[in-house]
């Protein structure tokens, strides 16, 4: 699953809690999320299961984990926590999706997290009826693993927005906001949009690599044909970011597959 790890480092510790029937699908979901980076996906398999879940809280379920990688909601820790998403299939036995969000919207630590649905059943008036209790975004089954994390990413985006747009890096200072790169050199360098937009991926992904394709599904919306093109924007990056770009230290090769952004300190 690591070709997904696109989740914003800022987003990587919220907490989701998948809610499906149907337990091979939300194991499934979970090792997704979990692939892309999240490290606290927690898994319910009915309306009821979630909110006994959500009645615990203030206090933290025990971080169990299974094959799959996922954690599992056991005996409580003493410490606050509440979930930051909750990803909800509609089509439950008992209470449906749409009850339990509604039952969420009454919940006083639950009421303004965002809700994903994630459901075989795509028909409009569904769509609506979800939209119009508060839902942020649906999907339909099946889907591609990286759609689930590219829209669930999406809403933790617009919900939690990271707080500094700056970026410190070995020889330099990038600042988002206005696309400049502040040298230690006393020059600044301003980034092009598809620079600014590379950039960003890599340093929501800080520490870690990112693959070639991955980098082109984020910035192209395919992995195929742009790999001449991502090296030449690489090439010019690290004009503008290092010291000296033919021993970089800060956008580094991960060779045969991918790069790596390495933050100062």
């Amino acid at each position: 699953m690591s070709g997904f790890g696109m989740a914003d480092e800022h987003l990587r510790d919220k907490r989701i809690l998948v809610v499906d029937d149907e337990r091979d699908l939300a194991d499934m979901v979970a090792a997704i999320l979990h692939g892309a980076g999240f490290a606290r996906v927690d898994v319910a398999h009915s309306g009821e299961e979630a909110l006994a879940v959500l009645d615990r809280s203030p206090v933290e379920p025990r971080q169990g984990r299974g094959a799959s990688g996922r954690t599992s909601p056991t005996a409580p820790h003493a410490t606050e926590e509440i979930y930051q998403l909750f990803v909800l299939d509609v089509m439950m036995p008992g209470m449906d999706g749409f009850e339990l969000l509604a039952r969420l919207r009454e919940h006083p630590a639950h009421a303004q997290a965002p809700v994903v649905f994630l459901t075989a059943k795509d028909e409009p008036f569904d769509r609506v009826s979800g939209l119009s209790l508060g839902a942020d975004d649906y999907i339909a089954k099946p889907f591609l693993p990286q759609e689930l994390v590219l829209r669930v990413t999406a809403v933790l985006r617009r919900c939690y927005a990271e707080e500094s747009p700056l970026l410190d890096l070995d020889a330099c200072r990038v600042n988002f906001a206005t696309a400049e790169v502040l040298r230690a050199d006393g020059e600044t360098a301003v980034l092009t949009a598809k620079e600014h937009e590379i950039l960003g991926v890599l340093a929501r992904n800080a520490g870690r690599i990112v693959t070639i394709d991955s980098l082109c599904e984020a910035c192209w919306g395919t992995s195929f044909g742009y790999e001449n093109s991502l090296m030449a924007h690489i090439r010019r990056l690290r004009e503008k970011i290092e010291a000296d770009p033919s021993k970089p230290v800060s956008l580094v090769t991960a060779r045969g597959l991918g790069y790596k952004l390495v933050k100062r300190g």
